[in-house]
């Protein structure tokens, strides 16, 4: 039997309180924790959801992006866990808490890749008490019936969920990756340790160099049901059709990846990273069903 889909589900639901500002709106990488950590979950899920309080929906940081609202406000992360097995029962969610700046791509594509989907959960152990990371983990359907009961009976940690249900622990191919930062001082140390590494990833030309190009978008099958409409015009600074894609995804819960797509540029079969001008009309199609 396949795996179940992979959604991402980003935690950004907190009141920050030791913080003192919104710890998804912090800017360690040159974009917002949030967009950042977005865009990082995007590129390995199918979809990708940010998960907010009910009062957080229309808030600037988070309003831009799909969201899973809690379903029961004030119990912490677990809601936010809870909210999405309820929505979207037969996907597992790849969850990661929008506060962990030292995070990469390796670590979370290391994750999925010995991810068992037999189990309850597959788990990073914290580097620094062996127990089980729940905010940067796979939480497969079967858990979702688990995490309700726990929570009907007053119980709101997800750690210790886990490591009472039937979750598949791994070590952390880096230690620090899952440091969370909670107060202004440790935000100003992580600032100075991460600065030099953004600056050397920096790439050459920024989005200001960039021309803004004006596209038409076409929406067909699938994604005609999960943009809400047939066509759009918008102006966008993404040149090529795999950028335009990712930035798709965060104005719609397009839940195919990229690889499931082909894309055609004004009605002929392009390369995702063939150049984009403007007045192009822009369709990405998805799977054929049949055959």
């Amino acid at each position: 039997m396949p795996a179940p889909p992979l959604f991402g589900l980003v935690l950004a639901g907190g009141a920050s309180t030791r913080m003192g500002r919104d710890k998804a709106a912090l800017a360690y990488h040159g974009r917002s924790q949030l967009e950042w950590t977005f865009d990082l979950v995007t590129e390995l899920c199918s979809a990708t959801f940010v998960s907010v309080r009910p009062d957080q929906r229309d808030e600037p940081t988070r309003a831009r992006f799909p969201q899973i609202a809690d379903l029961q406000p004030g119990i912490g992360p677990i809601a936010g866990i809870s909210a999405a097995l309820q929505q979207h029962p037969k996907a597992a969610w790849l969850v990661v808490a929008c506060d962990l700046p030292f995070i990469t791509r390796e670590v979370l594509e290391h994750l999925i890749a010995h991810r068992d989907s037999q189990a309850v959960a597959t788990a990073y152990r914290s580097s620094h008490d062996q127990l089980p990371e729940p905010l940067c983990a796979i939480w497969e359907p079967a858990a979702r019936e688990g995490v309700l009961a726990h929570i009907a009976a007053g119980k709101q940690c997800p750690r210790k969920f886990l490591i009472n249900a039937n979750t598949r622990l791994l070590e952390l191919p880096n230690a620090r990756a899952l440091d969370n930062i909670n107060t202004s001082e440790e935000f100003r140390q992580a600032s100075a340790t991460l600065a030099p590494r953004a600056e050397a990833s920096r790439e050459p030309s920024s989005v200001k160099d960039k021309q803004q190009l004006k596209l038409r978008v076409q929406y067909y099958a699938l994604f005609r049901e999960q943009a809400g409409r047939g066509e759009e015009t918008l102006e966008t600074f993404a040149s090529t059709p795999e950028e335009l894609y990712r930035e798709l995804q965060k104005r719609h819960p397009f839940t195919l990846a990229q690889q499931q797509l082909k894309v055609a540029v004004n009605t002929d079969f392009r390369d995702w990273n063939a150049p984009l001008a403007s007045g192009d009309t822009v369709v990405f199609i998805p799977p054929v069903a049949g055959g």
